[in-house]
C-alpha cells in the first residue's frame, strides 16, 4: 500500500517504520523548539503532515511502548483515530503521566501510525440476544488472571 503525504512545513518528516516487520510507522513532531511538558500535562503536538488514508481503512495513532515505559508519556486519546475522509495536518494528543517533566525534542519520534482496515455495520433493534455463557458478566467477569 501507498500512501500520499503531504509535508505542511519545511521540517516535517514522512512516517517511517523502525523495523523490517514494524505494525506501526513513527510519527515525528515538527516543532522549531522544544515543549517541556510537565506532570499531569497535556499538548497537542503537530507533525506537519497530512495523508490521504484509502476508503475501508482508518489510521490508528498509537502511543510508543519505550516512550510509555520509560516516560510515561502517552497518547491521550489512545488510540486515536484518523478517518479515510480527513485531509487535515496529523497532530498528536500527548500527556506525561510520570512525576517528572519530559522534553518533546524538533523531529522526535513521539507516536505511530498504523493503518488499519475496518467494516462498517447497522444496528437492528430486536427484544433479545443470543444467549453466551458469559451472558451480561461485564468488568472482570473472567477473572483477573
Amino acid at each position: 500500500m501507498i500512501l500520499n503525504c503531504k509535508k505542511l512545513k519545511a521540517n516535517a518528516q514522512v512516517p517511517t517504520y523502525g523495523t523490517e516487520y514494524s505494525a506501526g510507522a513513527d510519527l515525528r513532531v515538527s516543532i522549531d523548539a522544544q515543549i517541556v511538558l510537565n506532570p499531569g500535562e497535556i499538548e497537542i503536538v503537530p507533525t506537519g503532515i497530512a495523508t490521504c488514508i484509502p476508503e475501508g481503512y482508518f489510521g490508528m495513532v498509537c502511543s510508543r511502548s519505550g516512550l510509555s515505559a520509560k516516560f510515561g508519556v502517552v497518547v491521550l486519546n489512545s488510540p486515536g483515530i484518523i478517518d479515510a475522509d480527513y485531509r487535515g495536518e496529523i497532530k498528536l494528543i500527548i500527556i506525561n503521566h510520570s512525576k517528572k517533566e519530559f522534553i518533546i525534542e524538533p523531529g522526535m519520534r513521539l507516536a505511530q501510525l498504523i493503518i488499519v482496515p475496518y467494516s462498517r455495520a447497522s444496528w437492528e433493534i430486536v427484544t433479545d440476544l443470543p444467549e453466551t455463557k458469559r451472558a451480561e458478566g461485564g468488568i472482570g467477569s473472567t477473572g483477573i488472571k
